[in-house]
């Protein structure tokens, strides 16, 4: 008997059937115009001392997409987007977008190199880059399909950029299955490959958020993970731009400060990483409870201590922390815990969208019994069809529609969904398999610890030794959290060695440890 879908269909795009909403926008810039219609006035973007309304984004989208069509641009052109969090970004997302053009988003951290290679991969003609950044530009020879260069600054914005040819009208319809952006994966465990993200997931993302989480019209949003990420620009952005709510851009987050613009803006929701949260709890004198306003809260790329969900508990009873799991390949949501289920099942990463087809499979290839570990394969509207130009990365990581995630998981007899660990994260410690996300929950339980990262540590005995590097913002010793994990974890488990880093972990760009640089500091020492 075929599935009865509530508000789905299926249909056909990219050479897959999937499950798709009946009722959607066709493209983002469709959204922007909806919420124009219905709250023209309403503040759509608050950077620093601008607060623009929805009719004044509209009016500056319009002029940087008659700009960009002036220097060329047109469907199909790919425009770069070296920006911080603020609002020129988001007016230039929705001006490429308008002429179906493709950005290229890229993090304002990453180095010259990261940056040559990201331009010239994607085959960029048009570069729009924080003008303090200049110094790290990569220049003509490096990059020579880049033919123009904007300079953005907080005097220079590029909504009031003179236009070339007044006469000129950008045109041209755009399809919901053409590419909205390239997003570069994170590239911890090799170059960064190129995540080719259309209208038509982006929309079935946002719906898909919205809907799981009870989002309503007019939510107001601090903005501060990178704008550069999926989360950024789908959890965020757009699905803030969805309910035609306010989005309250930060540049660089700083837990007091963000603290301050979302009691002063009436924060009603926001997409942090667990660490963020962490840190706001442990800001000195930090009045978390004073943000009454706030309903709902998404986390995800990282494990959330249970010691920081007690917290907030306390602090913010009427919060509603929804779990998510993602990534840039699926345009970000395919898993989100329903907030009713959320006390009584942790451990759990939620449900799929309805739209997700999510299976456990062994390394055959196979399904698996519920409960059972295996690697998580994710197909559906949302998930990128392929990378940018690189069809070895297609044939290794897609098949028969389905994105091999990598991720080590197992499904309930309800369909809730666990996450243990990447693949390459398992520790096998003398034939013992040790998720190191287990571990890693154990040490962020403890009151001192501020960052935590569990990895393999090589052995000649034993194959490998767990090996865990934490940052404290208390006083804690090695000894004194083996001695925790012994209390909590079977033995095999607790941490062979704690080392405690200076400052804080190594990460990349957008923010994810990188595991694999600890495993080459490991790997240089003697066991």
């Amino acid at each position: 008997m075929m599935q009865k879908l509530t508000g789905l269909r299926h249909e056909f795009h990219h050479g897959r059937m999937v499950r798709a909403y009946v009722t959607r926008p066709r493209e983002i810039c469709e959204m922007l115009d909806s919420a124009v219609g219905r709250a023209a006035d309403r503040i759509a973007l608050v950077d620093g001392a601008v607060r623009m309304s929805y009719q004044s984004l509209s009016a500056a989208v319009q002029q940087t997409a008659t700009v960009f069509a002036t220097k060329g641009i047109r469907q199909g052109s790919r425009i770069g987007l070296l920006l911080a969090n603020r609002a020129d970004f988001v007016v230039a997302l929705l001006a490429g977008a308008r002429l179906g053009a493709i950005c290229v988003p890229m993090n304002i951290r990453q180095k010259r190199p990261e940056t040559a290679h990201m331009l010239a991969d994607s085959g960029a003609s048009l570069l729009v880059y924080e003008a303090d950044l200049y110094g790290d530009i990569p220049d003509s020879a490096e990059v020579p399909a880049v033919q123009h260069r904007i300079s953005i600054s907080d005097d220079a914005r590029i909504w009031n950029l003179a236009i070339d040819d007044e006469e000129f009208l950008p045109s041209g319809p755009v399809d919901e299955d053409d590419p909205v952006c390239i997003l570069y994966t994170s590239g911890t465990t090799g170059r960064p490959k190129g995540a080719v993200l259309t209208h038509f997931g982006v929309v079935t993302s946002c719906i898909g958020a919205v809907d799981a989480m009870g989002l309503a019209d007019g939510e107001v949003a601090v903005l501060t993970v990178p704008l550069s990420h999926v989360t950024g620009i789908v959890l965020n952005l757009m699905t803030v731009l969805h309910v035609a709510g306010t989005i309250v851009l930060q540049r660089t987050f700083k837990a007091k400060q963000f603290i301050d613009i979302a009691r002063i803006e009436a924060m009603t929701y926001s997409s942090l990483v667990p660490a963020m949260l962490v840190l706001c709890l442990r800001e000195p004198g930090h009045a978390m409870s004073d943000l009454r306003s706030w309903r709902v809260c998404a986390f995800g790329g990282a494990p959330m201590p249970a010691s920081v969900v007690a917290e907030l508990a306390m602090s913010n009873p009427g919060l509603s922390l929804c779990n998510i799991y993602g990534a840039t390949e699926t345009t970000s949501p395919s898993v989100i815990m329903p907030a009713a289920e959320a006390t009584n099942r942790r451990g759990h990463v939620g449900v799929p969208l309805p739209y997700c087809d999510l299976f456990i499979l062994d390394e055959h290839g196979h399904e698996i019994k519920p409960g059972e570990r295996g690697e998580i394969w994710i197909a559906g509207p949302h998930v990128v069809s392929r990378y940018w130009n690189n069809e070895s990365a297609d044939a290794a990581e897609f098949s028969g529609g389905f994105w091999r995630s990598g991720d080590i998981g197992a499904m309930d007899d309800d369909g809730f969904v666990q996450l243990h660990d990447r693949s390459k994260d398992v520790i096998n410690r003398g034939g013992y398999k040790i998720y190191s996300v287990e571990v890693e929950n154990a040490l962020m339980a403890h009151p001192g610890v501020i960052e935590v990262a569990v990895v393999g540590r090589p052995c000649p005995v034993l194959g490998e030794r767990v090996h865990a590097f934490v940052v404290l913002g208390a006083d804690a010793d090695a000894d004194a959290l083996r001695q925790w994990c012994a209390e909590r974890l079977s033995d095999y488990k607790v941490p062979d060695r704690v080392e405690v880093m200076a400052g804080s972990l190594p990460r990349n760009a957008n923010g994810k440890v990188l595991k694999r640089d600890l495993r080459i500091m490991l790997s240089g020492r003697s066991t």
